[in-house]
């Protein structure tokens, strides 16, 4: 593959944009929203009935989550410097001035979003301390992408920024050497060869703090955890007297509510993965409404009843189905009325019910009143005024986009939102996909999507891609997927499975792949592929694999422990080796991925063996790995050292590097680029 490069212009206009995360204003007539028609994601604001948008904040930085204030003056949202991982809080006026940095200026550290005080007087925001670098380990700042008003203090960028031009960089087939700046004789994170990597970078504290939006009052300290894997304010009772707090690392999340006077902990109870939102007070901060899967295995409404003193009275279940996950917890205006978003095997359900119903306990609901949906999935549920909500959605058919609902009877697409015809260009409708379920190999129940090429007979074997998602706690979803698109019209099949880890079948199992059940994982892999070919029809001969994070690392796995099975794959942001993971991740992350893969001390050797580097000796095909630069979550040297190993052994093996992206890609010309050029890989090594 000869080297490519991104476009120059970082602001390419989209066809078909995408708009999701919204957020009203108090009267519920505006809306604040992450939106991609100008090419990455931005912080947008339009009147809910009109298509008359307007750009709040033009930096090329991606924005991720959003948040309006109650009394109306103030939007704060998070953004990414330079599409890095290490993120930052502002402000900004609902007419696009007075922006400010909240938190997270210093480009070492990272700031998160949470709640704000019921009256917009502060926001909650989670501050990440800068991790100690170890020796042997570089840490480089994102560059300034800022405007030159000084908006973004600190950051600078790498010595070797000016000399770079566009936005991607493929290496050729010249063998790898050690890492850049490294000494002779290091290995690929810099240290001597033959010596362990340190288990994992040292720091990671997580503060909690009340910030004044108008800087007029110092920033509270509400908590502080030392070695903390999350940390997330997710609502302040309205005297301010509690705070509830979402905690832990994966696959252990707990609701913590702490007094705010002196951070004393009245309550703990365990909390599913997924949505960080978990619960809210009610309106006389008696009732914590709890999204929850303690003792259970779907996740379900939970109502604790508090005395004064925010201690538990008792708890019960509010609303709660067999098979089906609470997914999305959310209230109107009132807070008397929650919207409960149900995962029903990968589609939502949403339903409205009214906490403190008449005749009924104070913990109790009403009948619930379900709302039908036009898409298939909601991503997000929020309020807009009165008996008015939004809510995000997306679909096997459609960008995703907002639509409001209104006294719960229907739902209307807002103007700024693409049309549902306008998510591919004409002459090619998205393929809408099928269900999968299968059994894996120890008889646990197994599924997944199945995208057919379109013009092809329903029994001719297909070539056939098996992409497998990121987490492992993510889960997928019927929803319009670029990637698929590409595949699908070169003459590719696509069967997306959800291996064991996987959210959305239940606690068990989610849990079913920790430690040494990630084995049982990578058998899964093979499973799902030969499932494909009876169900699909998907040809034996011509498999293929990939993914992103999780799944890059599966990717991996699967090439070197099933290394006869398939003849390519693409390995997106995957970790090789979990120990260098562990010593260049996060401390945060490192905190979290513990419970799942094993703690980088206690169990080094189980890492060793669950690590793809250590049967490298096994690939037998060829390997494309993709990498964003500023990727701090899973470092670009997790792919640069399966790369290099593979050429040692005289593996045709290849690496993309994205520019200015992190560990999802979210620009529009390098998201362009990466679908292209997995495309045309896996149509030379399939169709070739």
């Amino acid at each position: 593959m000869p080297e490519a490069v991104g476009p120059a212009d970082a602001v390419t206009r989209l066809r078909a944009h995408g708009c999701w995360y919204p957020s009203a204003d108090a009267d519920g007539t505006h809306a604040a929203f992450i939106c991609d028609r100008g090419g990455v994601p931005q912080l947008w604001a339009a009147p809910v009935g009109s298509d008359e948008v307007r750009l709040l904040d033009s930096s090329p930085d991606p924005v991720k989550e959003v948040s309006w204030s109650p009394d109306g003056r103030w939007i704060a949202y998070t953004a990414a410097p330079g599409g890095g991982e290490h993120t930052r809080v502002l402000c900004v006026r609902p007419d696009g001035t007075g922006r400010r940095i909240l938190a997270g200026a210093d480009p070492a550290s990272s700031a998160y979003l949470g709640c704000w005080a019921h009256d917009g007087s502060a926001v909650a925001v989670t501050v990440a301390d800068p991790a100690t670098v170890p020796p042997g380990l570089s840490q480089q700042p994102a560059p300034d992408h800022g405007p030159a008003d000084g908006l973004y203090p600190g950051a600078r960028p790498r010595p070797d920024w000016a000399d770079r031009d566009g936005h991607a960089t493929l290496l050729g087939p010249a063998a790898h050497g050690p890492a850049p700046g490294a000494a002779p004789g290091t290995g690929p994170d810099g240290t001597p060869d033959g010596t362990a990597a340190p288990a994992a970078r040292p720091g990671g504290g997580l503060s909690v703090y009340l910030i004044d939006p108008d800087g007029l009052a110092s920033p509270v300290l509400l908590t502080r955890e030392t070695h903390a894997a999350s940390l997330r304010a997710c609502d302040l009772s309205r005297d301010g007297r509690f705070v509830l707090l979402r905690r832990g690392p994966r696959g252990r999340r707990e609701a913590v509510l702490r007094r705010t006077a002196d951070s004393a902990a009245t309550f703990a109870l365990p909390v599913a993965d997924g949505d960080p939102w978990i619960g809210r007070f009610s309106r006389d901060g008696r009732t914590l409404w709890l999204r929850s899967d303690a003792d259970r295995e779907h996740a379900a409404l939970l109502a604790v009843a508090l005395d004064d003193d925010g201690r538990p009275q008792h708890t019960s279940v509010a609303a709660e189905r067999d098979t089906s996950d609470l997914e999305l917890l959310a209230f109107a205006q009132d807070g008397r009325t929650a919207a409960l978003s149900w995962n029903a095997q990968g589609v939502s359900e949403l339903e409205l019910v009214e906490t403190f119903p008449t005749g009924h306990a104070p913990d109790g609901t009403g009948p619930a009143r379900p709302l039908p949906l036009p898409h298939e999935v909601v991503t997000r549920v929020t309020a807009a005024g009165a008996g008015r909500l939004l809510l995000a959605l997306s679909g096997s058919q459609r960008r995703p986009g907002v639509w409001w609902a209104h006294e719960g009877v229907s739902t209307l697409r807002t103007p700024w939102s693409a049309r549902d015809e306008d998510a591919v260009p004409p002459g090619r409708p998205p393929v809408r996909p099928v269900p999968l379920r299968l059994t894996a190999r120890d008889g646990l129940p197994l599924s997944g999507w199945y995208y057919r090429a379109p013009g092809r007979a329903p029994d001719e074997p297909a070539p056939c891609v098996i992409h497998l998602h990121g987490g492992p706690e993510e889960q997928e979803r019927p929803v319009f997927h670029p990637l698929y698109h590409e595949l699908l019209g070169r003459g590719l099949d696509v069967f997306a499975p959800d291996v064991r880890g996987s959210l959305g079948h239940g606690r068990s199992f989610v849990d079913a792949d920790l430690g040494a059940g990630r084995f049982a994982a990578f058998a899964d892999v093979a499973d799902c592929a030969a499932h494909a070919v009876t169900a699909g029809p998907a040809d034996p001969t011509r498999l293929a694999v990939m993914g992103p994070s999780y799944g890059g690392y599966l990717t991996f796995a699967s090439l070197v422990w099933h290394p006869d099975l398939f003849r390519t794959g693409i390995a997106v942001c995957g970790m090789s080796d979990l120990l260098t993971f562990f010593a260049g991740t996060e401390p945060w992350i490192a905190e979290s991925a513990a419970h799942k893969y094993g703690h980088p001390e206690r169990d080094r050797e189980l890492l060793r063996a669950l690590s793809p580097m250590s049967r490298i000796e096994a690939l037998r095909v060829p390997v494309l790995a993709v990498h964003g630069e500023h990727d701090t979550n899973v470092p670009p040297g997790e792919s640069r050292q399966f790369v290099r190993a593979a050429r040692e052994r005289g593996i045709h093996a290849e690496l993309l590097i994205l520019r200015d992206e992190g560990h999802d890609f979210q620009r529009a010309d390098n998201r362009r680029l990466f679908r292209r050029a997995a495309a045309d890989w896996m149509e030379r090594h399939l169709l070739g």
